[in-house]
């Protein structure tokens, strides 16, 4: 399927644009850590990027939201990706810095039943999973809607994320949304405390241990489900459907949202797949080296642009229309000067 995108107008010119400075004898290095929720699609981008400008060196570290948050108030890397922001979420994000939506996705569940390749969770279902109230497959609660299916008498192991992370925040934000009582014992955050489970470190680590336990479930970003061949379900959504994660379905969740600032927790449309976040880029709002503010500039600029063509291919969904205008506003805001201390 293919999506409207709102490629502003000198999109046409980008590549000639940062062609023009590829000439500059001064390599530019930028460091950047953080989310590993994008950081295929990051990868992608940075090794495309390099193509037209040879000049700027990009490198991201994957090891975790929480982490690249930290790392940015410390001034220690040039930029961080979170898939948590918005301060009304709950979500500290320092002073002096600007947040850039660059790209949607969705969280799947993936599990692990030998032979078992299609399966349906109700809303009910999947919160009581995660809160620990539903401990074998063959539960009455996931039975009901998986009549076709023989479902095993064998333990269900949930398997979350050890490291602070924006994939447990969307999960969570989303859980704590519908269901007072997830609400009320776990809550929405980067790091909860779950009932019960394993835990692996960013969204590789929790797909491996998905992958080799039987029984097992947990949740991971689609593109590392689809490219790990790890089978997820359909999920139940607000409007009562049972929805399959696909690049349409995040399209449809994402496009209600016309503000910079947050992720829906609940989407309503028919076609919506429920569990779905902007994944964000943290930058400076100011750089003291002016050449350094003008490389990153020009890749976040890529990354909006040209760079949204490959979200489809690599399982992520590409920026709604609606936000277009707001996030070019925001990369405006970023300039070189004396940079005060980040609070």
């Amino acid at each position: 399927m293919k999506f409207p995108l709102l490629i502003p107008i000198w999109t046409a010119t980008l590549s000639l644009v940062v062609a023009a400075f590829a000439s500059t004898e001064k390599q530019i290095f930028l460091q950047g850590i953080g989310a590993s929720f994008p950081a295929p699609l990051y990868q992608r981008w940075i090794a495309e990027f390099r193509e037209i400008r040879p000049d700027i060196e990009v490198n991201y570290q994957a090891i975790g939201s929480g982490a690249g948050i930290k790392a940015l108030k410390r001034g220690i890397v040039d930029f961080a990706a979170s898939d948590a922001i918005a301060s009304r979420e709950g979500v500290a994000i320092p002073k002096g810095i600007v947040t850039i939506p660059v790209i949607g996705g969705s969280v799947v569940l993936g599990y692990n039943l030998p032979g078992i390749t299609s399966l349906r969770l109700s809303r009910k279902a999947y919160i009581d999973i995660f809160l620990g109230k539903i401990t074998r497959w063959n539960d009455p609660s996931i039975a009901s809607t998986n009549c076709e299916v023989t479902l095993p008498n064998l333990p269900i192991l949930v398997v979350t994320r050890s490291d602070g992370s924006g994939t447990t925040f969307a999960l969570t934000r989303h859980l704590s949304a519908i269901s007072q009582d997830f609400k009320n014992a776990i809550g929405a955050n980067k790091s909860v405390a779950w009932p019960a489970g394993v835990a692996g470190k960013g969204n590789d680590g929790v797909t491996t241990l998905i992958r080799q336990i039987p029984g097992a479930i947990g949740y991971i970003e689609y593109s590392y489900a689809v490219s790990s061949k790890v089978t997820f379900p359909e999920l139940q959504n607000k409007s009562g459907n049972f929805v399959r994660a696909t690049p349409a379905s995040g399209y449809a969740a994402l496009s209600s949202i016309s503000s910079s600032e947050g992720s829906p927790t609940d989407p309503d449309g028919k076609e919506d797949y429920p569990i779905v976040t902007f994944s964000w880029l943290l930058l400076y709002r100011t750089y003291e080296d002016a050449e350094k503010s003008r490389a990153l500039k020009a890749f976040v600029g890529y990354a909006l642009t040209t760079g949204q063509s490959f979200a489809e291919k690599l399982g992520y969904v590409p920026l709604p229309s609606l936000m277009v205008k707001k996030t070019r506003e925001k990369l405006t805001s970023v300039n070189s000067k004396p940079r005060p201390a980040v609070e």
